[in-house]
């Protein structure tokens, strides 16, 4: 059947509180063009977009950024959202919240950690997070969260310049009792495209990675749940865009604009609502961007025939735009698309570069 889907409700909204960040870490998701704090909706816009989330059937949101920890009103965001009904997740670098801030943010119905991890010593995260001092303060306040009994996830950042790091990212989610770890191979939009060359591992590395994730996957189970997201580039399988475009999630920027994927905006002709002018249930239900490529009407070829097509939604539109220059063609990672030759052959190419250095994630002078 080619008709879209019934529309159900989404299940999590990704909550970009700001763009500010005091890292600069060469992968971030974060579009290039980065929302100036000016725009940023404000304390009671966010009480107002929670409700309507809750009303609209969503049942968890992942507070985050750019670091969300950075809004003073941090605080009363997490407690309109516990007030909604909604499980909260805050996914922050972790280097700005001291012990008192920490209690706070849990008083208010925090209740889960996602903290992410550039390196496993200081001289390797300071210098891919860009800045000095950042892993130190994030030690103390995973030690903090552990000793507060908070629900944790270490998100494992993984490439080229640190997968040899990979047995001590396990150990340190272990020290600090985390129930989860994603070991999370970069995936390559936004300053992660910028910096693709510098990023992209080998497929030795790659091969490596995957049977020392096997092995502790059998270890540790029972006390470290590992979830695996290898690159797209070593990949035969598309993975479904956010669950399917337009399925299970969506994504509220800092100044309001709702997105179906993060980096949905790279997509010409797209046109995204606003949280400020339409409410959030007509932009899910009715929304031209969410419409477009929500459910398989919209497929070409080999997409419009697979028997896969209702279970990876025809994968990542972004990524189709990016390598073949039509967001309609199927993901170039999937095996039966014509164009899968050019995911083999950057990946090839560019991780045997020797090109070490990072493109930093910063403002534009104009937008500081």
């Amino acid at each position: 059947m080619l008709d879209k889907p019934a529309i159900g409700a989404p299940i999590g909204m990704l909550c970009e509180l700001t763009h500010r960040c005091p890292l600069q870490c060469p992968y971030c998701s974060n579009p290039v063009e980065l929302e100036r704090p000016a725009g940023e909706l404000t304390t009671g816009e966010w009480r107002d977009v929670l409700a309507q989330a809750a009303a609209l059937g969503v049942l968890q949101i992942h507070l985050s950024g750019g670091e969300p920890t950075l809004r003073r009103d941090l605080e009363e965001i997490i407690k309109a959202a516990a007030d909604a009904g909604l499980y909260t997740n805050l996914i922050t670098a972790g280097v700005h919240v001291d012990r008192a801030r920490l209690k706070a943010l849990l008083d208010a119905g925090l209740d889960h950690v996602q903290l992410s991890l550039q390196g496993t010593d200081a001289a390797t995260a300071d210098r891919i997070a860009g800045m000095q001092g950042g892993f130190e303060r994030k030690m103390a306040f995973a030690q903090a969260v552990a000793e507060e009994g908070v629900p944790l996830t270490v998100n494992a950042v993984m490439h080229r310049q640190n997968l040899a790091q990979l047995p001590e990212m396990l150990e340190i989610a272990l020290k600090f009792k985390a129930h989860r770890i994603e070991v999370a191979h970069v995936q390559y939009y936004g300053w992660a495209l910028k910096n693709r060359a510098a990023l992209m591992p080998t497929r030795r590395q790659m091969d490596k990675a995957t049977e020392q994730v096997t092995e502790a996957r059998e270890r540790l189970k029972g006390r470290l749940q590992i979830d695996y997201v290898v690159p797209d580039y070593y990949a035969s399988r598309p993975k479904p865009c956010m669950g399917g475009w337009g399925r299970s999630f969506l994504n509220v920027t800092p100044v309001g604009d709702v997105l179906p994927c993060h980096a949905a905006q790279t997509i010409p002709g797209l046109t995204f609502d606003n949280v400020r002018d339409t409410p959030l249930k007509e932009i899910w239900e009715t929304s031209s961007a969410f419409e477009t490529y929500r459910g398989t009407g919209w497929m070409k070829a080999p997409c419009r025939t697979c028997p896969e097509r209702e279970k990876d939604w025809g994968g990542c539109r972004c990524q189709a735009l990016m390598m073949t220059g039509d967001a309609a063609n199927a993901d170039p990672v999937c095996a039966r698309s014509p164009f899968h030759h050019l995911m083999e052959d950057t990946a090839a190419g560019e991780s045997e570069r020797h090109d070490d250095t990072f493109i930093p994630r910063r403002f534009a002078r104009s937008d500081a």
